[in-house]
């Protein structure tokens, strides 16, 4: 899978957020981050074989290469002379997430050879290709569309979980399946997603522009998704949330392991928001414990949605 821009996530918890004044925090932890090695991680630890390609710089190479061995990643570095983007996250006593996103590396013309190597190479020993996150300053904004057709023309199937102006190109390239989110979708089409039937909306004009199974993450209202079978709807209360930061990501682990598996949308859906479920209980972004998707499953509702 592609999760090109990797970054150094900072996750610091305070009591309470002051702007303006001096802010102290309570715990910190600094880990690899990025949308893709998320995703990556979450799929190791959901027992499928996964590999990922992204950027790492001097610096952080072997924190990076330790923590994907240790989560059962086989990682493929791009090593850069610039140093990775860095990703801060205030979290109050209230649990409300601040997030600052830095913007990370300008690529030269050899970073982005390499990255497309490296691309080529991976795809060959693929059977399933995920592009998410964020492109590195210096790709194209056309780049998942193009990498996306290059997944079709070897006859396999691409996920695309991407925002703005990559997202709409993404489209055009009728990737396997799309994951927007809310915001996304309403850039996207347009016009607002207040509710499941307008988010219904959205996933009809995705099929009919060609993608075979749109989904959309609508947080607290759980997923819809969309194939040749119908809609179908998602969705699992919880009691204590505590970290939504890559939810999504970790929603999309779970459809790209179910559809490897050979398993019909309703069920990848259920596992889907599980996964996403799972990841807002705990304060690590990004990551899932198999045995508390496992404990969630049970408890997603899953119906065919009827406007």
């Amino acid at each position: 899978m592609a999760g090109f821009n990797t970054a150094i996530d900072h996750l610091m918890q305070v009591d309470a957020l002051h702007p303006g004044e001096v802010n102290r925090a309570l715990r910190e932890q600094v880990l690899p981050g990025g949308k893709g090695l998320h995703v990556a991680q979450t799929i190791a630890a959901l027992g499928e074989p996964v590999q990922l390609i992204g950027l790492v710089d001097a610096a952080h190479r072997n924190l990076i290469a330790r923590r994907m061995s240790e989560r059962g990643v086989l990682f493929h570095g791009v090593e850069i002379d610039a140093p990775l983007r860095h990703c801060i996250a205030l979290q109050d006593a209230n649990g409300q997430i601040t997030e600052v996103l830095g913007q990370g590396p300008q690529l030269g013309e050899r970073d982005r050879a390499a990255l497309q190597r490296a691309f080529r190479l991976a795809l060959a020993e693929s059977e399933l290709v995920i592009l998410s996150g964020s492109l590195p300053r210096g790709l194209a904004t056309d780049t998942y569309a193009e990498l996306a057709r290059q997944v079709s023309a070897a006859g396999k199937r691409c996920l695309v979980d991407a925002s703005g102006e990559v997202l709409r190109l993404a489209v055009a390239a009728q990737p396997f399946l799309l994951k927007p989110n809310r915001e996304e979708a309403e850039a996207l089409s347009g016009r607002t997603v207040g509710d499941l039937d307008a988010a219904a909306g959205v996933l009809r004009d995705l099929s009919a522009r060609g993608v075979a199974m749109p989904v959309l993450s609508l947080g607290a209202l759980g997923a819809l998704g969309m194939d040749k079978s119908g809609v179908w709807h998602a969705a699992v209360e919880l009691e204590q949330v505590r970290n939504t930061v890559g939810s999504g990501d970790c929603f999309l682990a779970g459809m790209a392991v179910a559809i490897q598996r050979g398993k019909p949308l309703p069920e990848a859906l259920r596992l889907a928001v599980a996964c996403g479920a799972a990841n807002a209980m705990e304060v690590e972004t990004g990551y899932v414990r198999p045995d508390q998707v496992d404990a969630l499953l049970g408890q997603v509702r899953m119906r065919a949605w009827t406007p």
